[in-house]
């Protein structure tokens, strides 16, 4: 019983101890509690101590690794772990959390998937954080654009898209232009895509790696960027470089699992870290502050598809921000590139000016991203073909009146500013997400091509009342005529049907050019819209061009062709200003002008010259060595000896450095001829509408080459492929032309289809180069065209879509038009650059089929022709065809409209750039200049527009001029402007803008090289 009694007492006394353990551990607990920490983030500029501007950002590229809606939604994560979703999703309580914390974001793709999932509270919470600043949005663009690759209407397109997606969600008009993983800079990019746009600085990463290191050194990574020699100071803006990327410094990254040290500030447990976090902390900032002008550095929170669990980078950067500030050496801040550029303002500091652009770069020695200027040029060839086609769209959705339920052109615009991100038309992507991007593309020009068909049954009807409601006449186009293939114009007219065509000019001025479709009927004849029979030309149908139409059309359509047409039929076709003519094929007792047909071979012959042309330009052609000898123009008195050949550069495997050539880079290992195998002879048509020579250089590329009449330049068309990769290396095709003129090895390139910009081999105007490719270290990005000249002639190149390009040995020009490479180049996209085309899964390298076009000027003639073909080639002719019984079509229908006055033509040197019917019913119109200062002794001078003239048909009511993207009025922006102090003296020429709109007199004034862009409300 006492022993009971004893262990009762004992059990007793344990429990009390149990009990008083418990309470210990309860009151070491609530004590940690008691501890939690509320960090002060409320910092924010402090004068004379160095800021440190954290700037929290994900960079999300729309398409690359994986394709744009993968990488929305999450999935096909083998590839990558990224899912723009979560960041978007987790960003919201993260920014709710603490109302100190900022985050900007870039691309509207995606966020505009993200908004409309959202619940209306949710998108109520986010106007609140956008309206208070925590939400910034950056660049505001669809996409991220390239700079190289990209044409600047197609640029200004994306970007106008996503601004107005903005302006009427959020109201809001973005600050900043954040370009910053794009492989290269364009001056385009600053003063048009920046300046213009209503931006007050620019934030960029890739620049050269020997650029870099010579404005770290001077301390002028930051400059105040003078893009336009024509807009001048008018146009400059405030740009930065960052010292490395557009990542955070070593060792303060944030994501779930990153292995940057956290900051360990809790005593009760191990690791406590807090002061040798913040002493990285203010040596990173020490570094970075003394390459950097200012008390003032920011750092880029932040990469590619980071913020997934955002939480974790927010809880570290409130730690940092709490602890450096406490320990007080320098000030930590959330901050936006907003707040970071008007501190740089108000340091009232003087900047350096840069001029031209950050064009060509390495990110190290023999790595130079010159590839991809012209990598995937089918995609490339695609964008720019749906880019002319949108314009045209446009314009003839808004004669008829924009449709709330039938088809749109959202799709085609959607589609083409998502394909100017800078891994989509770069070729830079991965095999399937170019197939999505084609896709995507595919998909929008249908139903384009619908609004098209639409709109031109609604103006040819003449007997329509009810609104182009009840028009009956369906419209076919011929997408795929580039490659013989248009089921359209190959109708049996034998039977007694016309073949109606209806020929839209997208242009703002007059225009006459060739038109060439495929038939099978020989005896034709061509009337114009009065009905007069006009000129027309038959010429064969040649085998290379019928084994590309079969095999390609099996690929694309999944269809082979019931009926191969035997000629094209080439005829002179002219139409009104943003107007059409209708031309009409019809079956004739006899055939048509066939071609004489004259087959060339190799011979012992002294004399084997052929000359070709109908008109002023004649090529002489040497039979016995497969290649143009002379040019000659019996109108300018321009003769200059001409040569066209083609090569290909070995791509580098890379086994020496591991450095090959890819989709980014350009590294060839030698330079190899492509001769002429002249045992393949040479077929020339002759004719009173064009002259073609056909070349077979050799199995893999087919030459033909076009003189038309009434043109002095030569079109060249090419098809190369499949590209031969069994010996184990890959290869660059490049065509050069070589003259005599001594260029003295200068050249001259565009920005982005805009400005020209003058380079000279193996030199760079902002320091030192050391030449380590002399071949790809010299390769530019051309859109429009280059040029080379002398004291008496130039020689100008234009082309159908980007291309790389350079001027190598003087007096030549070279394009690189085909890349086909078996190794990757280390530049994360990890897929060799070896595209195929497969049918029933049997594949085959691709084949390129493109253009390009040169003509020889005397010496300052030549921009004449650069400025008003590029246009042409940018806007060709629209083809629409319909079959019609009978000789009726005149008597009931139109065959013939204009949009503009029918006496009116644009000035030679404007373009109308955009015609588009808003959903509110309002117009945007822009008309760009198209001259630079200088640049032409007759048309670089002011321009004027009659805007009554232009839309005769519409009452104008009220205009408004806008910024470039038309989310604010240019007064208001003009006035935010901030006006930047630059080092010395700049010498400009006078700037000159066009004046004010009378809203009664409705003239627009354009100044060389400038834009405006008009918001009108129409009666």
């Amino acid at each position: 019983m006492e022993h009971i009694r004893l262990k009762s007492s004992l059990l007793t006394s344990m429990a009390k101890m149990g009990l008083w353990v418990f309470l210990v551990v309860v009151c070491s607990l609530l004590c940690v509690e008691a501890k939690y920490m509320i960090y002060n983030t409320t910092s924010s500029i402090v004068p004379g101590k160095l800021n440190v501007h954290l700037v929290p950002h994900t960079h999300d590229d729309v398409g690359w690794l994986k394709t744009i809606d993968q990488y929305y939604v999450g999935s096909n994560n083998s590839i990558q772990g990224a899912c723009v979703q979560n960041v978007l999703d987790s960003l919201v309580p993260a920014l709710l959390a603490n109302k100190n914390r900022k985050f900007i974001y870039v691309e509207q793709a995606f966020f505009q998937r993200w908004w409309r999932e959202q619940s209306e509270a949710i998108q109520n919470t986010v106007k609140q954080l956008v309206s208070s600043g925590q939400l910034e949005f950056i660049n505001g663009g669809m996409c991220m654009h390239d700079e190289a690759a990209t044409h600047y209407i197609d640029m200004i397109d994306q970007t106008t898209l996503g601004h107005q997606f903005l302006k009427e969600e959020f109201g809001v008009t973005p600050r900043i232009g954040w370009q910053i993983d794009p492989f290269g800079h364009s001056a385009v990019q600053a003063y048009l895509l920046g300046a213009e746009v209503g931006f007050d600085s620019l934030f960029f990463a890739r620049i050269d790696y020997q650029d870099r290191s010579k404005r770290k050194d001077d301390k002028t990574l930051e400059v105040v960027w003078l893009g336009s020699k024509s807009l001048g100071s008018s146009a400059q803006i405030f740009s930065g470089a960052f010292p490395e990327n557009y990542e955070p410094p070593s060792s303060f990254y944030y994501e779930v699992n990153d292995d940057s040290p956290i900051v360990q500030d809790d005593t009760n447990l191990f690791d406590y870290n807090v002061p040798e976090r913040v002493n990285d902390f203010v040596a990173a900032a020490i570094s970075q502050a003394n390459i950097t002008r200012t008390n003032h550095v920011m750092w880029t929170m932040g990469t590619d598809f980071k913020y997934q669990y955002a939480h974790t980078w927010f809880r570290q950067m409130d730690k940092f921000i709490h602890y450096v500030n406490q320990d007080g050496r320098v000030n930590a801040l959330y901050s936006t590139p907003s707040i970071y550029t008007d501190a740089k303002y108000a340091a009232n500091e003087f900047w350096p000016i840069k001029t031209d652009d950050f064009f060509p770069y390495a990110d190290r020695i023999n790595a130079y991203w010159t590839g991809y200027f012209t990598s995937r040029p089918s995609i490339k060839g695609y964008v720019r073909m749906t880019s002319g086609y949108y314009i045209a769209a446009r314009q003839l959705e808004f004669f008829k009146g924009r449709s709330e339920a039938g088809p749109k052109t959202y799709s085609l615009a959607d589609a083409l500013a998502i394909a100017q991100h800078h891994d989509a038309v770069t070729g830079t992507e991965k095999q399937h997400v170019a197939n999505d991007y084609a896709k995507r593309l595919s998909i929008g020009y249908v139903e384009a091509e619908e609004v098209v068909a639409a709109s031109l049954a609604c103006l040819t009807d003449s007997t329509d009342k009810s609104g182009c409601r009840s028009s009956q006449t369906k419209f076919l186009q011929c997408p795929l005529l580039n490659i013989s293939y248009c089921p359209a114009s190959e109708v049996d007219l034998s039977t007694g049907k016309n073949l109606v065509i209806v020929v839209y000019n997208p242009l703002g001025w007059k225009r006459e050019d060739v038109v060439r479709i495929p038939v099978i009927n020989e005896n034709v004849v061509v009337r114009d819209s009065s009905g007069i029979e006009i000129q027309s030309q038959l010429l064969p149908l040649l085998n290379a061009s019928l084994a590309l139409r079969n095999y390609h059309s099996m690929a694309y359509l999944g269809v082979s062709p019931n009926v191969n047409p035997s000629y094209w039929l080439a005829f002179s076709a002219t139409a009104p200003p943003l107007g059409f003519s209708t031309y009409y094929i019809s079956g004739s007792k006899q055939a048509a002008i066939l071609s004489k047909r004259q087959t060339v071979y190799k011979s012992e012959s002294v004399n084997d010259t052929v000359e070709v042309g109908p008109g002023n330009l004649k090529l002489t052609y040497s039979v016995n060595e497969g290649k143009f000898k002379q040019y000659t123009n019996s109108r300018s008195k321009v003769k200059e000896s001409l040569e066209q050949t083609y090569g290909f550069y070995s791509g580098n495997d890379g086994s020496g450095d591991l450095q090959a050539s890819g989709a980014y880079i350009f590294r060839p290992n030698g330079t190899y001829p492509i001769n002429p195998e002249l045992q393949f002879p040479t077929t020339i048509l002759r004719g009173p509408v064009v002259d073609e020579v056909h070349q077979r250089i050799n199995s893999w590329i087919y030459q033909t080459t076009r003189l038309y009449k009434g043109k002095e330049h030569a079109e060249v068309e090419f098809i190369v492929g499949p590209i031969p990769i069994g010996d184990g290396f890959g290869k660059e095709i490049a065509t050069q032309i070589k003259t005599t003129l001594a260029s003295n090895k200068a050249f001259y390139t565009d920005s982005n289809g805009r400005d020209f910009i003058e380079r000279i081999r193996d030199y760079r105007k902002d320091w030192n180069l050391e030449v380590n490719q002399p071949v790809a270290g010299n390769y530019y990005p051309i859109n429009l065209g280059i040029y080379i000249k002398d004291n008496n002639k130039e020689l100008s190149v234009l082309v159908d879509r980007a291309v790389g390009g350079s001027s190598i040995v003087d007096g030549q020009v070279e394009l690189m038009i085909h890349r086909r490479l078996i190794h990757d180049d280390g530049k994360g996209v990890a897929e060799s650059l070896n595209e195929t085309v497969c049918i029933h899964n049997e594949c085959t390298g691709l084949t390129i089929l493109g253009k390009y076009y040169l003509r020889i000027d005397p010496v300052g003639e030549g921009a004449k022709w650069r400025r008003s073909f590029g246009q042409e080639i940018y806007s060709p002719f629209l083809l629409a065809f319909t079959e019609q019984s009978g000789d009726n079509w005149t008597s009931s229908h139109v065959t013939t409209f204009s949009g503009m006055d029918s006496s009116y033509n644009l000035p030679d040197n404007v373009a109308m750039i955009t015609l588009q019917e808003l959903e509110d019913g309002k117009v945007l119109l822009r008309l760009a200049h198209l001259y630079e200062v200088g640049e032409d002794k007759d048309l670089s001078v002011m321009a004027s527009v009659e805007l009554k003239k232009v839309l005769p048909n519409k009452k104008i009511s009220k205009i408004t001029e806008t910024s470039l993207s038309a989310n604010q009025e240019r007064a208001v922006m003009e006035k935010k402007r901030l006006v930047w102090k630059v080092e010395g003296s700049p010498k400009e020429p006078q700037v000159s803008r066009g004046g004010p709109v009378d809203p009664n007199k409705l003239v627009v004034e354009l100044a060389p090289m400038e834009i405006r862009t008009f918001v009108i409300e129409v009666n």
